[in-house]
Protein backbone atom coordinates (compact mmCIF):
# COMPACT_ATOMS: atom_id res chain seq x y z
CA UNK A 1 0.00 0.00 0.00
CA UNK A 2 1.21 3.24 -0.88
CA UNK A 3 2.74 5.43 1.90
CA UNK A 4 1.60 9.61 1.76
CA UNK A 5 3.03 11.85 3.75
CA UNK A 6 2.57 16.12 4.35
CA UNK A 7 5.67 17.44 3.68
CA UNK A 8 5.94 19.10 6.88
CA UNK A 9 6.74 15.64 8.41
CA UNK A 10 10.07 15.16 6.90
CA UNK A 11 11.31 17.12 9.67
CA UNK A 12 11.16 13.65 11.40
CA UNK A 13 14.29 12.52 9.69
CA UNK A 14 14.54 9.57 11.32
CA UNK A 15 11.03 8.23 11.67
CA UNK A 16 11.42 8.64 7.61
CA UNK A 17 14.51 6.97 7.10
CA UNK A 18 12.91 4.15 9.13
CA UNK A 19 9.46 4.25 6.77
CA UNK A 20 11.48 4.21 4.20
CA UNK A 21 13.58 1.16 4.95
CA UNK A 22 10.93 -0.99 5.91
CA UNK A 23 9.32 -0.82 2.55
CA UNK A 24 10.72 -1.08 -0.81
CA UNK A 25 7.88 1.14 -1.90
CA UNK A 26 8.54 5.15 -2.50
CA UNK A 27 7.21 7.30 -0.12
CA UNK A 28 4.83 10.18 -1.66
CA UNK A 29 5.31 13.44 -0.15
CA UNK A 30 2.33 16.19 -0.59
CA UNK A 31 2.38 19.79 -0.48
CA UNK A 32 -0.70 21.65 0.16
CA UNK A 33 -2.62 18.82 -0.87
CA UNK A 34 -0.35 18.15 -4.03
CA UNK A 35 1.92 15.37 -4.78
CA UNK A 36 5.36 16.92 -4.68
CA UNK A 37 8.29 14.43 -3.71
CA UNK A 38 9.26 10.76 -3.80
CA UNK A 39 11.65 9.31 -1.37
CA UNK A 40 12.68 5.67 -0.67
CA UNK A 41 15.41 3.68 0.82
CA UNK A 42 19.09 3.60 -1.02
CA UNK A 43 18.22 0.18 -1.37
CA UNK A 44 14.91 0.34 -2.94
CA UNK A 45 16.19 2.96 -5.40
CA UNK A 46 19.52 0.67 -6.70
CA UNK A 47 17.06 -2.11 -7.29
CA UNK A 48 15.06 0.13 -9.25
CA UNK A 49 17.79 1.35 -11.60
CA UNK A 50 19.04 -1.82 -11.82
CA UNK A 51 15.64 -2.86 -12.85
CA UNK A 52 15.77 0.07 -15.34
CA UNK A 53 19.17 -0.96 -16.97
CA UNK A 54 17.72 -4.20 -17.47
CA UNK A 55 14.78 -2.88 -19.07
CA UNK A 56 16.77 -0.94 -21.46
CA UNK A 57 18.54 -3.48 -22.51
CA UNK A 58 15.81 -5.71 -23.63
CA UNK A 59 14.06 -2.30 -25.50
CA UNK A 60 17.45 -2.44 -27.46
CA UNK A 61 17.43 -5.64 -28.23
CA UNK A 62 13.78 -5.92 -29.11
CA UNK A 63 15.05 -2.23 -31.47
CA UNK A 64 17.83 -4.42 -32.94
CA UNK A 65 15.19 -7.10 -34.09
CA UNK A 66 12.75 -4.78 -35.69
CA UNK A 67 15.56 -3.04 -37.58
CA UNK A 68 16.56 -6.90 -38.96
CA UNK A 69 19.68 -7.49 -36.47
CA UNK A 70 21.30 -10.86 -36.99
CA UNK A 71 19.92 -13.13 -34.84
CA UNK A 72 23.16 -15.42 -32.96
CA UNK A 73 22.46 -18.73 -31.44
CA UNK A 74 22.85 -18.85 -27.68
CA UNK A 75 25.01 -21.77 -27.54
CA UNK A 76 27.53 -20.70 -30.35
CA UNK A 77 27.56 -17.28 -28.67
CA UNK A 78 29.01 -18.62 -25.48
CA UNK A 79 31.45 -21.15 -27.30
CA UNK A 80 32.89 -18.05 -29.39
CA UNK A 81 32.92 -16.30 -26.35
CA UNK A 82 34.80 -18.96 -24.03
CA UNK A 83 37.27 -19.40 -27.52
CA UNK A 84 38.33 -15.76 -27.25
CA UNK A 85 38.97 -15.09 -23.80
CA UNK A 86 39.90 -18.67 -22.73
CA UNK A 87 43.30 -19.04 -21.15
Amino acid sequence: MNQIIPIRDLRKTSEISEMCNQTSNPIFVTKNGYGDLVIMSLKAYNEKMAMLGVLENVQEAEDELERGAELLDGRQALLSLKKKYAK
